[in-house]
């Protein structure tokens, strides 16, 4: 079919040319422009002899451009899983059948499709705060969000909180399915979680040693709540940036937290000088305990052994008393006399000259005892 013909001057729509002269422009001087009724008709010649008004032939022709449909209809149903994902297909939208990586079909679109989530990639949501492309700024007061952060801890304080969660996907199905907005969900769900774990715990636990318990703590309950509504989402782990008291009245807080420094550092001194002086009070009492019942015991065993003595004494002095009153005189002499200067006068050989006693020599020899003594 031929839109116009070149010797009534006509173009294509029946509208006559610009020049009457064929393909020469208005002043008949200009260039020769494309023949566009020549570039058509050579492209109905190009299809009459790709299709030839055969039927036979047409209809060959027809099968294999419907082949060749077909054929590309089939091929968009490969697909490509990578490592870190999993392959989840949909049959006429509802879930189907799990793939795993690796090169897979599925059966074209309409009929099915496949959506390949990350199911390695680590998500990070934060609470309390926003730090943008860097997560150590978040500590500036510029990007905390104190409607988050906020707490009421258990002895009715308040406790500046920003944390962060960390999770990925568990099961490709249930995160897709069963939760509309994924990271809207995990973030409402730890900043419930936490607030709760932080009302059942004092701020001093909180600020202080209960750090890791509290984070333990809010994972747990976040991972429940979780899998309580088949999320599909595994917690990895929380981490507690910063608990503080808030900025209006941090510094009468540390004021309080230095006087129970204080406090503390006073009871275990006190606590330290009692441990100290108690066990040794203890065992002196105990020594003087022990100290008497030795003596008691040795008092005791000197008093059996004198009455032993006497009644060994008494017995003898019963069977032959002149020796024994001698015996007992003698002994008694000797202990008496033993550190004494004795002098000794026999009176049957002084037929009556009175004796001479060198009582000087005797006093000099008693003062050089008694130095001894007093040196030693």
């Amino acid at each position: 079919m031929v839109w116009g013909d070149k010797d009534n001057n006509q173009g294509p729509w029946g509208r006559p040319q610009v020049g009457g002269g064929g393909n020469k422009g208005t002043g008949g001087n200009s260039p020769q422009g494309p023949d566009l009724e020549e570039m058509l008709r050579k492209s109905q010649e190009k299809l009459k002899k790709m299709f030839p008004e055969d039927g036979s032939n047409n209809s060959k022709g027809i099968s294999l451009i419907a082949i060749v449909i077909v054929l590309l209809w089939l091929s968009s149903g490969i697909y490509f899983v990578k490592a870190d994902e999993q392959g989840v297909v949909l049959r006429f939208g509802e879930y189907n059948r799990t793939t795993a990586s690796g090169l897979n079909y599925h059966i074209p679109y309409p009929i099915e499709s496949v959506v390949t989530p990350r199911v390695t990639a680590i998500n990070r949501v934060e609470i309390g705060f926003h730090s943008g492309s860097n997560w150590k700024n978040s500590k500036n007061s510029e990007s905390s969000v104190s409607a988050e952060s906020l707490m009421l801890t258990g002895d009715e304080n308040i406790v500046d909180i920003n944390f962060e969660v960390q999770w990925k996907i568990s099961d490709a199905p249930d995160f897709l399915f069963n939760v509309r907005n994924p990271e809207d969900t995990v973030k409402a769900t730890a900043e419930s979680a936490m607030r709760e774990i932080i009302g059942k715990n004092n701020i001093a636990t909180v600020l202080a040693e209960g750090k890791l318990q509290v984070e333990s703590s809010t994972k747990k309950l976040i991972q429940e709540t979780l899998d309580s509504y088949k999320s599909g989402i595994e917690i990895i782990t929380v981490n507690l940036l910063k608990a503080d008291p808030p900025s209006q009245v941090i510094d009468a807080f540390r004021d309080v937290q230095t006087a129970r420094a204080d406090l503390e550092t006073s009871r275990n001194q006190a606590e330290a000088y009692r441990n100290d002086i108690i066990p040794k009070a203890r065992g002196a009492a105990q020594q003087m305990i022990l100290e008497a019942e030795g003596y008691k015991q040795e008092v005791i065993a000197r008093a059996e052994g004198e009455a032993s003595r006497f009644l060994a004494v008494y017995n003898e002095f019963r069977q032959a008393k002149d020796v024994t009153k001698k015996r007992i005189y003698l002994e008694t002499m000797e202990e008496i006399l033993q550190g004494m200067n004795k002098i000794v006068i026999e009176s049957k050989n002084s037929q009556g000259v009175l004796p001479y006693l060198p009582l000087p020599e005797l006093k000099a020899k008693g003062k050089t005892e008694e130095t001894k003594e007093s040196k030693q």
